[in-house]
Order: structure tokens, then sequence, then C-alpha cells
């Protein structure tokens, strides 16, 4: 028959039938064998195994040198099945009882040329269902509970007995798979029940070594040296680490998984044979798989946050996926394997560490000198709290790896920046003091930056706009999981402290300007003189804080909200009730050069670093010369 009609046969679900055995009567099984009875089985089975086999035999029938038997009769390479399987209890028995037997040697030539039938139906089976028994058809198969499945084959076979028709609720290709898989089980039985093992793995293991191999390939995984990857640009390693975390997530799912499950279904009657064929099938792709985490951690490439999330993301993959390693790996020949996973781990772990402490460190040697004009936020403080942000998301693998670091060495800051130096409460978890250690550390370097300012006021603005940029990140951040809310609520209230130090030195002498009983009835004289004093301090005081930053909107809202609280009922009050007495005089705008609503204004205009103090002014005094004279 052609090949096509081969093919339509093995694809169509209608023509696939298998026997079930038959049952002897309870009469026949309680008769006593007898020499008579017994001769008379040897030369049966021998007969019936010589007509089948030398059919199907592919040096003396051109037929069957070209057609599958599997795939043209199936229903006949079930009885093939059952007649090497009698064929070879025949045997024992011969041997049991007269190994000189003149059947003996046709039943051992009759073997021979039926295993190598099989082993060329196991070859043609591996081979033409490639895409059926691929990994990502097996690993959903292993996964799915079907209403019907494909029976194992006994050693009986009737003939008069269909194929269970696979369920509806299982597609076309899992019927195919299904039935190759089965085929697949009964040859490699029947060839180690007979002793022809070695050559059923050994076409297993070419065919299917194969498939993984390719797989491997068009994963891009490939074999790589330490000394290539010290070579490349991080733009081109970066390219590599994302289609490797890709490879691992389809490798473990599919690829190997997949052929872990076939190969334990096919050689189900043998775990050693089980072992050998998954091991040497796939131990070589694996193992090349988790070997490139390692070359990467041990890689020369400098320490940056990218590599860091790189290292992390792919220690992430790794322990993801740790169960399904050690049981998809589980065979003691794969070991190398679960050890080249665990090398990996510990080496990025190890790489985690270093550039960790080498983030710490890179703050504390944060050297420069330059001062952020207005008191703003310092690079130093944005990056290393998007950096920390960042690092908050890795906090579940950051656990692991950080439960075995050292903890951090207090003694390398001041001991009047801890709150209970000497507390016997039990430590928080490592991983939330190792983040709140490196936010103290920030804070610390940041403390003596502020140090550098020569105006103290603005000394006081440049904390509380960094601690308060710090505080919302944690806030807005995983951050806010690892430090508590007691850490955010107390760093609030210092934010508050700052902020009210800069008020005080900023902003008193315009506050002691004005008088504590502002309609207190004084001369005309007095009151001139306590306009100019505002108007000295209110100019003064502008004139520097127009230059100051505040970049939080609630915090600059808060700053500016409590200064005007200070100042502009106090102003108001005091200007309603002596503006007339002034501008009875002559030069009223020397004297009141600012009205309560320009006050204000010019408040409300403070602290984005953009003010123009001279103009505002001169804005002011014309504004307040026109009312007055409304």
């Amino acid at each position: 028959m052609p090949r096509k009609g081969m093919r339509s046969i093995c694809f169509s679900p209608k023509t696939i039938s298998f026997l079930s055995p038959p049952r002897s009567s309870p009469s026949r099984q309680a008769l006593p064998p007898t020499p008579l009875r017994t001769e008379f089985m040897v030369e049966q089975t021998v007969e019936n195994a010589s007509s089948l086999i030398m059919k199907w035999n592919p040096e003396t029938s051109a037929y069957a040198n070209v057609t599958s038997l599997f795939y043209e009769n199936r229903r006949e390479a079930m009885l093939f099945i059952k007649c090497v399987n009698d064929l070879q209890k025949v045997m024992h028995l011969i041997v049991s009882e007269d190994s000189t037997h003149y059947r003996l040697v046709q039943a051992q030539n009759l073997m021979q040329i039926a295993m190598k039938r099989l082993q060329k139906e196991f070859y043609q089976i591996l081979s033409m269902n490639r895409a059926h028994l691929d990994p990502e058809s097996m690993s959903t198969r292993s996964s799915r509970t079907s209403r019907s499945s494909i029976s194992d084959f006994e050693d009986d076979v009737s003939p008069d007995d269909d194929v269970l028709a696979a369920s509806d609720s299982i597609t076309e290709v899992e019927q195919v798979s299904s039935i190759a898989m089965a085929d697949l089980k009964a040859i490699a039985e029947c060839m180690n029940a007979a002793g022809y093992a070695k050559e059923c793995v050994n076409v297993y293991k070419v065919v299917r070594k194969s498939i993984i191999d390719e797989g491997i390939y068009r994963l891009g995984v490939e074999r790589i040296s330490s000394s290539r990857i010290n070579k490349m640009d991080w733009q081109a390693l970066d390219m590599k680490i994302k289609n490797w975390l890709e490879a691992v997530k389809v490798a473990m799912k599919t690829l190997f998984f997949g052929e872990r499950f076939l190969c334990d279904h096919v050689f189900a009657v043998s775990e050693s044979i089980r072992e050998s064929c998954f091991s040497e099938i796939s131990k070589e792709g694996a193992t090349l798989l988790f070997g490139f985490a390692e070359l990467v951690a041990k890689s020369k490439k400098p320490s940056s946050p990218e590599k860091m999330f790189r290292a992390l993301d792919m220690y992430t993959a790794i322990s993801e996926n740790w169960v399904e390693i050690e049981s998809i790996f589980s065979f003691e020949s794969t070991s190398p394997v679960r050890t080249q996973a665990l090398s990996s781990l510990i080496k990025l772990s190890e790489s985690i560490y270093t550039m960790f402490s080498g983030f710490e460190s890179s703050i504390q040697k944060h050297s420069s000198k330059a001062l952020v004009p207005g008191g703003g936020v310092h690079s130093l403080t944005s990056n290393a709290m998007n950096y920390l942000s960042l690092l908050a998301d890795y906090s579940n693998v950051l656990t692991d790896i950080i439960s075995d670091w050292p903890p951090p060495e207090k003694s390398s800051l001041p001991e009047s920046y801890f709150d209970s130096p000497d507390s016997d409460d039990p430590p928080a978890a490592a991983i939330s003091t190792r983040f709140a250690w490196l936010v103290l550390v920030l804070l610390c370097k940041l403390d003596g930056k502020a140090k550098y300012y020569k105006d103290v006021s603005l000394s006081y603005l440049f904390l509380a706009s960094n601690l308060q940029h710090v505080v919302l990140k944690v806030r807005t951040s995983n951050l806010q999981y690892l430090l508590g809310e007691d850490w955010i609520v107390k760093h609030e209230a210092k934010v508050g402290q700052f902020a009210a130090s800069y008020e005080r030195l900023a902003w008193n002498k315009v506050f002691s300007s004005l008088p504590e009983n502002p309609t207190a009835e004084i001369s005309p004289e007095e009151a001139k003189e306590t306009f100019k004093r505002f108007n000295i301090s209110f100019d003064e005081a502008c004139r520097k804080q127009s230059v100051c930053v505040v970049a939080d909107p609630k915090l600059r809202d808060d700053i500016k909200v409590s200064i005007g609280r200070k100042i502009t009922p106090v102003y108001r009050e005091f200007y309603e009730k002596h503006r007339s007495s002034v501008g009875e005089q002559r030069g009223f705008g020397v004297f009141v050069r600012y009205a309560p609503e320009d006050v204000e204004n010019y408040l409300s205009n403070l602290f984005y670093g953009t003010i123009d103090s001279e103009s505002s002014a001169t804005t002011s005094t014309l504004s307040s010369r026109q009312r007055h004279r409304a």
C-alpha cells in the first residue's frame, strides 16, 4: 500500500483498533500440563509466530521492507506483539525442559527477525510522530486527565475487539500521540522481555536527543565561554539574558517536563532504562541551560543597577523552578543538572551580595560637595531611592538570599543615628533590617551634605525636601511593607521638624517685625517704623528664599501655609488699622510697600526656584499704591 495510505490509517481514529485478551475457560485452566499438550503448544506457537514474523521480514519480503506494520495494519501489529511474547514464553519452556529441542534454534532465529522488525517499527514511530511526540504535546497531555484513554496492551489479543475510541475531549493530535505512545510502550516492553532492551534504548536515545538538542538550539541557548561573555558589551549580554529567562520557562514547563513524561511512559517497565534514557537525552542540554547563569554571575562586568536586576531575574527563574528541577531531574545520573542549577544559584547570590554591598559603599563614598540649588532633592537621593524601590519588588527572592548574609556593621555610623542601639527586642526580618540600614546610610550621607550650605536655613530645607522624597518613595513602593508604617510615621514627623527649623531660621525676622498686638494704638511714626521693619525683613527673606526649591507639592504647600498663617493675618490687621495714618503723610509708598494680598501672592509663588525678587517687589509696590488710591 502507498505511504499515503499508511499515514491515513494512522491519523484517522476511525480505523484504529486494538484487541482485548481472550479469557480461557475455567476447565481449560484447570487441566494439568502433559508432555503431549506441551509439545503441541510449542509446535503451534512456533508455527503461528513463524507465519506472522516471516510475513514481515524485510529481508525476504519487498512489501515488508517498504511498509510499516503499525501504520499499515495496527490490528496485525498487536497480533505480532502477542506472537513474539508467546514465542518468548515457549523458548523459556523449551530451555527449562529440553534445551536440545529442534524447535529452539528456529525460535531463536524467529526472535532475532522479530526484534529487527520491532526495532525498525520503533524507529519509524518515533521519527514519523515527531510533531505529535514533541515536548509541548507531551507536557499538555501529562497535565490533562482524559475521560477516555488508550489502554496498555496485555499479553493476549482477541481478534474480535476494536480499539477504544478516544473521547470527544481529546483532540486529533492527542489521539495520534496517545496511539503512538501506546505502540512505543508495547514495543519497548516486548523487546525488553526478549532481552533486546539495548537495541530499543539506543534507537530512542538517538531520536529523542536530537529533538531535545534542537529544542535547546531554538530557544537560543548555546555553548558560550566566560571570556566571550566578558568581551560582550552590556546591551548584547542583556539581550542574551532576556532570551535565557524565556528559555528557562519553556524548557522547564515544556521541553524537559514533556520528555520526562514520555520517557517514563514508554519505559515504565524498567526504572533503570528510564533513568538511562532520560539522563543521556537531557543532561547535556539542561546543564548547558543552567550553566549560563553561573557564567553571567562570575563575569567581570562592572556593577550596575541593570546587572543587579538581571542577576535577580536569573536567580528568580531558577529558584521558582526548583521544585520542578528536583522532580524532573530526580535520577541519580541527572544529579549534575541539579548540582549545576544549585551552583548557579550560589554564584548569583554571591554576585548579588557583592553588588548590594557595592551599592552601600557607593553611597558612603559619595564625596561630591556640589550643592543642589535651592536646597532641592539631591541626585544621590533620587537615584538611591529609585534603586531601592525597584529592589523591594524582589523582596521574596532577596529574603532567601539576604538571610545568609552577615548583618550590617553599625560601627560605620555614629551611634546617635540609632534610636535604640542597645534594644533587647527581637531583631526584625533580615531583609527589612537590611533595607532600613541602606536608607539610614543614605540619610546619614545627606545629613553630611546639608552641612555644606552656608545658610543654615537652607540646609534644613534641603534635609526636609530630601527626607520627604525618601518617605514618599517608601510609601508608594513595596518598601512600605519592608520598613513598616511606624517607620513612615516617624520619618514624616522628622520632615515636619526639619521644615519647622527652616521656617524659624529663614522667616523669624519677618515674624518678629510685626507687633504682638497689631491693633494696638500707636503713633504714626511708630506705624511707619513697623512698616519699614516689615518691608526690609520681608524683602530680605523673599530675596533669599526666592531661589529655594521644594519639589514635593504637599511639602511645598505645607511650608507656605505655615509661613502664611504666621505673617498674613497679623500683617492684615496691622495694615487695616494703621495704613490710614501713614497714608495721610507724603510718601505713602515708601513706608507701605505691600498690601496683604501682595504678601499672600508673593508667598504663594515661593519654592519654585524661579522668582525674581526685584520685579516682584516692584510689582507689589505698584499694586499697593493703586489700591491705596482707590
